[in-house]
C-alpha cells in the first residue's frame, strides 16, 4: 500500500514492536479510512502512539508496567542528559592564564598584591587536579564531591591598609565602572556563637561578591577581621555556562529517554512469562531504580535550597542534581545491575520455561 495516507499510517505504526503485524494494522487502517482523507486524524495519531507505546511494554495484564517504563525513561534521560551537558562544557574557552588573571585582578582591585595565581590544569578538577583514572577511588568512594569546576586566583594576607568596609566600597565602585553584573553580597559569620554567654553582633564576618561579565564569573571574599598570618582577601575567575550546554542537555536527555523506553520494552517482552529469569530481571530492574532515583531525589532539594540561599550567575551543573559525582558508586552498581537484567532479557527461552498467556507486573 503506497501514497500519502498511507505513509502517514506507517510512521505511526512504528510506535508498535516489529512483531505486532504492522501490516495487518495499516491494511485495516485503510479500509477504515473515509474516501478523500490523506492524513490521520488527530485523535487516530494519538491512539495509534498511546496504544503502540504501550504494546512495546508487553504484559497486558499489568497494572504497573507503564509507570515503571516512564520512570525508568526519566532517570535515564536526565541521567544522559548530564553526560550530555559534561560534552557541552567542552565548548567553554579555557580559564584565563596567570598574565591575564592578574591584569583582570589590578583592574577590579588595584594596588592589592594577590598571592598564589597559576594557570589551572583544566576547566574541571578533583583535589587541584584533572580526572584521571588515579582518581577512580577519590570519585567512587566518598570524594566524588571534589570534583568541581576549577577556577584561578589569588588572595591576599595580613592586615590590610584599609578598612574591610572599604576595600568593599571600592571593589563595588570598580566593578561597575569596569563592565560587571554584580549580584546581592552574602554575609556569613566566620565561626558560630559559642557560648553562653555569646555576641552574635561581636563574631567577625566575611563578604562575598559575586560578579559576572560576559561569559566569566568572578566570586570575591573580604574577611571583616584578619591578621599578620590569615588571609583577608580572595578573588576568582570562573567561567560561566557555555551556551552549548543547554541543546547538548535537550538532545542528550530526549535520545537517553527514548532508548531507556525501547530497551525496557524489550526487556519486559522478553521476561513475559519467564517465572524465575523474569523475576531476577525484575529484582534487578528494582535494584536500578532505586540506586538512581534516591541520589537524585535526595540531592535535588539540597542543591535547590543552595541556588535560593546564594547568587548563581550559572548554576551549578546538571549532574550535581542528580547527585553525582558524590554518590558516583551507586550510579555504577545500578547501571551494572541494568546490564546484567538486559543480559538475562537477551538469554533464549529455556524448554522448562512455562509460557503462560498472561504474566503478573
Amino acid at each position: 500500500m503506497t501514497g500519502p495516507l498511507a505513509r502517514r499510517y506507517r510512521r505511526l505504526l512504528f510506535c508498535y514492536p516489529r512483531a505486532h503485524r504492522r501490516d495487518e494494522l495499516l491494511a485495516t487502517l485503510i479500509e477504515a479510512t473515509p474516501p478523500g482523507r490523506t492524513r490521520p486524524t488527530v485523535r487516530e495519531a494519538a491512539n495509534l502512539i498511546r496504544h503502540g507505546l504501550r504494546a512495546r511494554l508487553g504484559r497486558p495484564a499489568s497494572r504497573t508496567v507503564a509507570a515503571w517504563a516512564v520512570l525508568a525513561a526519566i532517570i535515564s534521560g536526565v541521567s544522559a542528559a548530564a553526560f550530555a551537558t559534561r560534552a557541552g562544557w567542552e565548548t567553554a574557552e579555557p580559564l584565563p592564564r596567570a598574565a591575564q588573571t592578574r591584569a583582570m585582578l589590578a583592574e577590579v582591585l588595584p594596588g592589592q598584591d594577590f598571592r598564589g595565581i597559576e594557570d589551572a590544569p583544566a576547566m574541571f578538577v578533583i583535589y587541584g587536579q584533572p580526572l584521571s583514572w588515579a582518581a577512580a577511588n577519590d570519585m567512587l568512594f566518598g570524594d566524588g564531591a571534589e570534583y568541581a569546576l576549577d577556577g584561578v586566583g589569588g588572595a591576599v594576607d595580613g592586615v590590610p591598609d584599609q578598612s574591610p568596609q572599604e576595600t568593599l566600597d571600592l571593589t563595588r565602585q570598580r566593578l561597575r565602572e569596569t563592565g560587571w553584573t554584580m549580584y546581592r553580597p552574602i554575609v556569613r559569620n566566620m565561626y558560630e556563637c559559642i557560648g553562653p554567654p555569646c555576641d552574635p553582633s561581636a563574631i567577625p564576618t566575611d563578604t562575598t561578591l559575586v560578579a559576572q561579565r560576559g561569559n566569566t564569573t568572578l566570586t570575591i571574599q573580604v574577611n571583616s577581621e584578619s591578621t599578620t598570618d590569615s588571609t583577608f582577601l580572595t578573588a576568582t575567575f570562573q567561567r560561566a555556562t557555555p551556551p552549548a550546554v543547554y541543546p547538548f542537555a535537550v538532545v542528550g536527555g530526549f535520545a537517553g529517554a527514548v532508548v531507556a523506553f525501547l530497551l525496557f520494552g524489550w526487556a519486559s517482552r522478553r521476561t513475559d512469562g519467564r517465572r524465575l529469569r523474569g523475576g531476577v530481571v525484575t529484582t534487578l530492574f528494582g535494584a536500578t531504580m532505586v540506586l538512581w532515583w534516591v541520589p537524585t531525589l535526595l540531592a535535588v532539594p539540597l542543591t535547590a535550597q543552595h541556588h535560593l540561599d546564594e547568587p548563581h550567575p550559572s548554576w551549578h551543573p546538571m549532574w550535581e542534581w542528580l547527585g553525582q559525582p558524590t554518590f558516583s558508586l551507586l550510579f555504577v552498581v545500578g547501571g551494572g545491575c541494568a546490564l546484567l537484567g538486559l543480559a538475562l532479557a537477551a538469554l533464549p527461552r529455556s524448554r522448562a520455561e512455562a509460557v503462560p498467556t498472561t504474566a503478573p507486573s
